[in-house]
């Protein structure tokens, strides 16, 4: 059965460098869920406006259809409320685990602060963890909290997978 995956979280988990890292790991393609958003949508949080349920329908559905489209095995997205959850993996109609970078609002905090040349401003990071919805256990769900390096986070996660042969995931 086909597998993909999506790491999720809210604005400063480390979804991009988590999902290039799983990815490389895996030996399967990957890709940067912003890559997806409208214009517009990257213009809406540029000018410090959290996008709307509205907003964000169109972008869940191609975030979904490149998974399933096999173009990307693995995607980091928000993916911040279970109907959003729902939609990708309605849109990818293959098994989409996901997979929850949590962490404390001071780590989220400061690693926003460091980030340069993103569109996402660390205003937003309050607005991003009240939408949030944090994933329930009757979801495909994997949990890592993110204090910790990045290769501690890779690790676990490939553990809780049960990649010990990683490249044959797929």
């Amino acid at each position: 059965m086909t597998r993909a995956y999506v790491v999720m979280g809210v604005s400063g988990c480390g979804k991009s460098t988590i999902a290039e890292s799983l990815a490389s790991a895996m030996g399967v393609p990957w890709l940067d869920g912003d890559s997806l958003h409208s214009e517009a949508n990257i213009a809406k949080m540029e000018r410090g406006e959290p996008l709307t349920d509205e907003d964000r329908g169109p972008w869940l559905d191609r975030v979904g259809r490149r998974l399933a489209s096999g173009e990307a095995r693995i995607i980091a997205c928000s993916a911040l409320k279970r109907a959003y959850r729902q939609r990708i993996t309605g849109a990818a109609g293959i098994r989409v685990t996901f997979l929850f970078l949590d962490g404390a609002y001071e780590v989220l905090q400061k690693r926003m602060a460091a980030r340069t040349g993103h569109f996402m401003p660390t205003t937003l990071l309050d607005s991003q963890l009240d939408t949030l919805e944090r994933p329930g256990a009757d979801e495909d769900v994997i949990r890592v909290d993110i204090d910790q390096t990045p290769e501690e986070i890779v690790a676990e996660f490939l553990d809780a997978l049960g990649l010990k042969d990683p490249v044959r995931a797929g």
